[in-house]
């Protein structure tokens, strides 16, 4: 039988019903949704980061095969993070419209299956990272500690994001210890920016699922904030860019990676515009609007560091 499914925008579905099937076919489909591939923007959002600093410790050069090792290690440990997501809410994705399609809430995939899926992924991540040096495999240690802690703290404070923040913002320290044996002061403000992005985003996120969340007892921002919701996700976004500016400054970049910064602010107005109603896909796509704040940073870097000193009188 197949699943029905109900649009909420941008192409994305909500599952209504599934009964459990079987078949190589449908267990290969339904690991490819347990590790998300099938939705890659939890692929960018971390990703973007982890290229800024990228960027920033290589001085707009850094050495090609620590960025394939870092955007490899980036698809891995997002996947790996999605099975681990899934096992922690594995009784509570079928109470809610947004998850109920996912594998383990079918009955598809068994428990132990997501759990080993998470540590192939995470080993795999890790054997990329030992091509590094000794410092950064030890960072690595906190970023797999995180990614296994941050799926069950929706069950114990209304700030899982921040948690999220830190575990997808863990790249930034990791990329300027393996360039640079070294992680300098602007490079935590760098860092820091991460961990508000991801409580804008997956607040925004958030909002989608509160009704759903409410009824199950499951802690989000968005049901902390609440009616001030829209207020302080903006607040948040001037913080942001706010940080962004002092990295900048820092980092002695010059008016393309500021004219970036402007392009971000300007799809953070955007998002504000987006979630005014507090429509759930409207939020959702709030949520994936990000994913091109995240570039608009990126391609200022770049070009600042293309266009060289030319660009540094501001």
């Amino acid at each position: 039988m197949s699943l029905r499914e109900t649009k909420i925008g941008n192409g994305d579905t909500l599952g209504i019903a599934a009964p459990p099937r079987s078949g190589w076919r449908v267990r290969l489909d339904a690991y490819y949704r347990l590790v998300r591939l099938n939705r890659p923007i939890g692929i960018f959002l971390l990703m973007w980061p982890a290229l800024w600093a990228l960027w920033l410790a290589g001085d707009g050069h850094p050495p090609w095969h620590v960025a394939v090792i870092f955007v490899a290690g980036v698809v891995l440990m997002r996947s790996a993070g999605c099975a681990i997501n899934d096992f922690a809410d594995r009784k509570l994705d079928g109470h809610v419209a947004r998850t109920i399609a996912r594998p383990l809430a079918q009955g598809i995939i068994a428990p132990v299956e997501a759990v080993a899926v998470f540590l192939l992924l995470s080993l795999a991540s890790f054997g990329l990272v030992l091509l590094l040096n000794w410092q950064t495999v030890a960072l690595s240690v906190v970023a797999v500690t995180l990614a296994m802690i941050y799926p069950f703290m929706k069950r114990f404070t209304h700030v899982p994001q921040m948690f999220l923040g830190v575990a997808f913002g863990w790249a930034v320290p990791m990329a300027f210890m393996a360039i640079q044996e070294t992680i300098p002061l602007y490079a935590w403000v760098l860092f820091l920016s991460t961990v508000v992005w991801a409580l804008i985003y997956d607040t925004e996120y958030a909002m989608v699922d509160r009704e759903d969340d409410l009824k199950i007892g499951i802690k989000s921002t968005a049901i902390l904030f609440g009616r001030y919701d829209r207020l302080i996700v903006g607040l948040l976004q001037l913080l942001m860019l706010m940080l962004l500016v002092v990295v900048g400054v820092a980092a002695g970049l010059g008016s393309a990676y500021y004219f970036g910064l402007a392009a971000a602010a300007g799809f953070s107005g955007y998002q504000q515009w987006m979630i005014r109603n507090r429509e759930p896909s409207r939020c959702f796509a709030a949520f994936l609007n990000n994913n091109y704040f995240g570039m608009a940073v990126f391609i200022g870097l770049v070009i600042d560091y293309l266009l060289g000193p030319a660009s540094h009188a501001v």
